[in-house]
């Protein structure tokens, strides 16, 4: 979640960027707060000088490591998936060369994209993967 205070979509720049988590794992919280995030909070969804994170609820940030989730930037409705705890964050050019692993987790996850994401979702969405589906011979895992 940390990691959202410093990152913004490499397409259209927009900061900052939705994060949707999937699948968390609880680590060893620090004994003391390493830092804080300057800017934004993921962990309430907002700017820091706004819902004013405590101290407890950073180190709380620090023992949660998001191993499965979804990063949108609700401007271009471009969507990174994060993927064995490693944010997919490339450009649409190269995204597109090997969307194989990209598609796979849309189709896993598709049930918790949201609506505007699988509707118009840029550079996959629903239209993206039902070809997927097709072109590997299943509806869905």
């Amino acid at each position: 979640m940390r990691l959202m205070d410093l990152l913004a979509c490499p397409m259209c720049k927009k900061f900052p960027l939705k994060l949707l988590i999937f699948r968390v794992e609880e680590r060893d919280k620090p004994k003391e707060l390493p830092s804080k995030c300057p800017l934004y909070c993921a962990l309430k969804s907002g700017w820091v000088k706004d819902v004013k994170p405590t101290d407890d609820e950073c180190l709380d940030c620090f023992s949660k490591e998001i191993v499965e989730g979804l990063i949108i930037c609700e401007e271009c409705y471009r969507w990174y998936p994060i993927i064995d705890e490693i944010p997919h964050m490339l450009p649409d050019d190269l995204r597109l060369m090997d969307p194989d692993e990209e598609l796979e987790f849309m189709n896993r996850w598709i049930d918790k994209f949201p609506k505007e994401i699988t509707e118009s979702g840029r550079p996959f969405n629903e239209e993206s993967l039902r070809e997927y589906r097709v072109k590997k011979g299943r509806r869905r895992s």
